[in-house]
């Protein structure tokens, strides 16, 4: 009995050690995510959709109805001013000029009777050998006489006149880009004409109505350099050039944008009209300048590195026997602007505002970036921005050099021995991970 419970104890003893040391020997290792601080170029642009269009176009219509007899022309085909595109049947339009002129002749010989009646009654009222009546009469018909024949004359240039409208002529050159009619169809002119062709001017110049937002419009200028992409074309970009800024706003689904045209070189005829453009409006551009992923800039830091980086600047103070607060030494060590905005922070220097970003400085174009030396120690460099792409920002600061590792991330891993409790149940895995900090 008692090899029994002296066994016991023994066994309980070594499993109480075992227990403690799979305990002691679990720790946390702080893993960091890096990116790379390059040199490169950069530029600032303003994106934004519109579809190319001729510079130029004309609808062509009819002032007459009737029926469309010849169609000389078709989609793609490139016209002079002046050239027939079209015919409409002429039979009632010529029978109308010939009414027209028969109703003139008619009125003619009214006329040349009404004179001659006029002169043979004057001739007689002077002689006093008719009455006024009967002279004021023949007056009046010479006068209605000469009104019917203008009424007449008018009537033939009409007729005339919608007769040419039959043939339907270009007014421009250029290509036709749509042909809404086709031999035998009738058409009817009324208060809206009826469109039969859609021509453009010179597609070797286009243009592209690019909706921009209400937030962006002010940094669109006449003049200014823009890049565009077509689907057509995987792999080709494009230039053009803003020429106007239209005043006019327009508000769908409450969101309010202008139109800014554009003026694109088409000489080699690839672009064509309707085609959706993605555009780029360049802003600014810089040549040769430190950039760096915007997840750096978003990066915090959690507060084992706070408390690991505050550990590191004191022991620094106390090495040199320095009596200033750790703000001041942070300003020394992290950067040369750390510990200056780390006073405004609170907390000697390293508070939010002296490491975590713009909140201590209440400035917008400064940030901070965090990175190991060559000791694999914490360290902050303070830094000043400068334009950014949407996914990279110019950094300018002292000590920063291209290929610098910069934290962007940090995850904490509970690292677990092999032992485990034997008289315990594993519920969840103590390796289990949680990410703290920044990231992308």
């Amino acid at each position: 009995m008692k090899k029994f419970i002296a066994f016991t104890v023994v066994l309980v003893v070594v499993v109480g050690v075992v227990w403690y040391t799979n305990s002691a020997e679990a720790e946390a290792r702080m893993e960091y995510r890096f990116v790379t601080l390059e040199t490169g170029d950069l530029e600032s642009v303003v994106a934004s959709t519109g579809n190319l269009g001729a510079v130029t176009t004309v609808q062509i219509g009819t002032q007459v109805s009737g029926i469309v007899n010849r169609i000389y022309v078709d989609f793609n085909d490139r016209v002079r001013r002046g050239q027939i595109i079209a015919r409409i049947d002429t039979t009632l339009l010529a029978s109308s000029l010939k009414d027209a002129r028969t109703t003139l002749n008619r009125n003619r010989a009214q006329l040349n009777f009404s004179q001659t009646e006029f002169d043979r009654v004057k001739n007689l009222y002077e002689k006093s050998f008719t009455t006024e009546v009967e002279f004021n009469q023949v007056k009046y018909n010479l006068d209605l006489a000469k009104a019917s024949i203008i009424s007449s004359e008018i009537g033939v240039e009409r007729a005339e006149r919608n007769l040419g409208y039959a043939t339907i002529v270009s007014p421009i050159s250029g290509v036709v880009i749509e042909r809404n009619v086709d031999e035998g169809q009738t058409v009817a002119a009324s208060l809206n004409t009826p469109q039969l062709f859609l021509i453009a001017n010179d597609l070797s110049r286009m243009e592209i109505l690019a909706s921009v937002d209400e937030s962006d419009i002010g940094l669109i200028k006449e003049g200014q350099t823009v890049r565009f992409t077509v689907q057509a074309y995987d792999d080709g970009v494009f230039y053009g050039q803003v020429r106007q800024v239209r005043l006019q706003s327009r508000i769908q689904e409450n969101v309010v944008t202008y139109t800014a045209v554009v003026d694109v070189d088409n000489s080699d005829g690839q672009l064509l009209p309707g085609m959706t453009a993605t555009v780029e409006f360049l802003i600014e551009q810089v040549a040769d300048v430190l950039k760096v992923p915007n997840a750096a800039l978003r990066f915090r830091p959690n507060e084992e590195m706070m408390a690991s980086l505050m550990a590191r600047f004191e022991a620094m103070r106390e090495s040199r026997g320095d009596s200033t607060g750790g703000g001041q030494q942070g300003g020394g060590e992290g950067g040369g602007q750390g510990g200056g905005q780390g006073r405004q922070g609170g907390q000697g220097g390293f508070g939010a505002g002296g490491f975590g970003g713009e909140q201590g400085g209440g400035r917008s174009n400064s940030a901070t970036l965090w990175y190991l030396d060559d000791d694999g120690q914490i360290m902050v460099a303070r830094v000043r921005t400068g334009i950014t792409d949407g996914s990279q920002t110019e950094v300018i600061g002292r000590n920063l050099e291209s290929g610098l590792q910069i934290i962007s991330g940090v995850t904490m891993s509970q690292v677990a021995s092999s032992f485990q409790n034997p008289f315990s149940q594993r519920t969840e895995s103590r390796g289990s991970r949680f990410s703290r900090g920044g990231g992308f």
